[in-house]
């Protein structure tokens, strides 16, 4: 069965419908910051307001399976929160491109809806947020996870993997994107997770293999 797309992004199509002149931007928080797989005219890193990153949705494709789901990132609102992040510019025959290549990754296999947000980018060229598409996986959707301490969510993310590699690397790059791109900003949720993996891995370790010295 064809699935109709989303609302906002119906609202994004029709407004680049025919000689599709004016640009879109998409957002990405999650692993569309290192591999947006889709083409795309310029890049800029930034953030939005009034959500917070959090790896609250299951993941029974890209870095889990049906009896092991992983973890991956969500947005949850928050008033007082920004989220960091990666806006895409997509112009001409790139836009149907990337709505359809993404409807069916974040969509389709990753139970995420879209909507549209104001994008603040780092550089300050821009006098005025840009407005950008966005996926946002809700508590309605059948693979939402909801909260868990870091310390069970980073036990999770150890023992997942999927289609699209391992959990922990989908961990390790966002935590590394923003340590490189976003230096002064503190993801306290992100990287408390990453600081309870690394202190999970070695006794992991030595618990599979009693022989060696960690």
């Amino acid at each position: 069965m064809k699935r109709d797309p989303p609302p906002a992004e119906r609202q994004a199509q029709e407004e680049d419908a025919g000689e599709q002149k004016t640009p879109l931007w998409i957002f990405g928080y999650g692993s569309l910051v290192w591999r947006p797989d889709f083409e795309f005219s310029s890049r800029k890193v930034g953030f939005i307001r009034g959500y917070s990153r959090r790896f609250w949705q299951g993941d029974t494709f890209h870095r889990g399976n049906e009896k092991m789901p992983g973890r991956v990132v969500t947005l949850q609102e928050d008033y007082d929160a920004c989220t960091w992040g990666v806006a895409y510019e997509v112009r001409g025959e790139q836009i149907a491109a990337s709505l359809q290549y993404l409807n069916m990754r974040e969509a389709v296999l990753g139970g995420y809806d879209t909507k549209l947000v104001k994008f603040h980018p780092q550089d300050k060229e821009a006098d005025e947020p840009i407005l950008a598409l966005v996926y946002i996986a809700t508590p309605q959707n059948p693979t939402y996870l909801g909260p868990a301490s870091e310390e069970d969510i980073a036990a999770q993310i150890i023992v997942s993997s999927g289609r699209s590699g391992h959990n922990i690397e989908y961990l390790l790059r966002l935590a590394d994107f923003m340590r490189y791109f976003c230096p002064k900003v503190e993801d306290e949720h992100l990287f408390s997770i990453e600081e309870a993996l690394i202190s999970i891995l070695p006794c992991l370790c030595q618990a599979e293999n009693p022989s060696v010295e960690v």
